[in-house]
């Protein structure tokens, strides 16, 4: 995890505006209402970020009638359980979710974008996915302890690749060991989206706006290309859960899109 909670640097408290002008829901039209989340995810909340509890409040400000909630997303990610809260949160409603990539769904966003009923990549866009970490100080068995809820936590988030895009917890764990970058269309091939937004349009770079530096790699740009398991058959035997997800077979076919 980037030091500063996701923030990078902040000189004061203060700075930002609350969470609450960034997490809005907007009037509905026909039916579609709009929630944006372009920060963290961070059950402090506030400044720092995207908390459970912000979002609960901003679902509960939808008017009646919504039929369509449109998720657009920009985020580096953050604490787990407050990103698996408003996964369950958005599966609870009873709206369609379409979620949008705007500009970055690293870690614990990219598995709340990957939990929608529709997911689009916009143009340049990136989704990172990466293995569950954590702090321990303590002994040596708190310490084997904290790698096997690690593990667990790891396998819980497999899973919901497992769902969007097909195959098995253990392959995905593989990929999430790899810490692998996809760009928009990387994403889509690999089935962890279903299309990209815009694609008869001039390209343009992306910008980056936070703190990647707690990754193994700052962006897809800097990372190598993603190698993704088979969808439809069990891997090969490992030697263990470190594989290099490179020993993988690679499967670009484009997974049918959900209901």
């Amino acid at each position: 995890m980037p030091d500063f909670r996701w923030r990078g640097e902040m000189p004061t408290p203060g700075v930002r505006a609350s969470i609450l002008n960034a997490v809005q829901a907007a009037d509905a039209v026909d039916g579609v209402a709009t929630l944006r989340v372009y920060d963290p995810i961070d059950s402090w909340g506030g400044e720092w970020g995207v908390s459970a509890k912000e979002f609960a409040a901003a679902l509960d400000g939808l008017p009646d009638g919504v039929t369509e909630i449109r998720l657009h997303l920009n985020s580096p990610g953050g604490e787990v359980w407050e990103a698996l809260a408003i996964t369950n949160l958005l599966r609870e409603h009873p709206a369609r979710v379409v979620a949008v990539v705007d500009g970055l769904a690293a870690s614990a966003a990219s598995f709340i974008a990957c939990s929608a009923d529709d997911v689009v990549m916009g143009r340049n866009s990136q989704l990172m996915i990466h293995d569950g970490r954590g702090l321990c100080m303590g002994t040596a068995g708190d310490m084997r302890g904290l790698a096997d809820l690690l593990d667990k936590i790891s396998d819980n988030i497999a899973s919901i690749y497992t769902a969007k895009a097909g195959g098995t917890v253990r392959h995905w764990r593989d990929v999430m060991l790899a810490e692998t970058w996809f760009d928009a269309a990387e994403a889509v091939a690999a089935g962890l989206a279903d299309r990209v937004a815009g694609d008869d349009l001039p390209d343009e770079a992306p910008t980056a706006a936070f703190d990647l530096s707690g990754f193994k790699f700052q962006g897809r740009e800097a990372a190598p290309a993603p190698v993704v398991a088979v969808a439809d058959v069990e891997p090969e035997p490992t030697e263990g859960p470190g594989v290099d997800a490179a020993r993988l077979r690679l499967n670009l076919r484009k997974k049918p899109r959900r209901g």
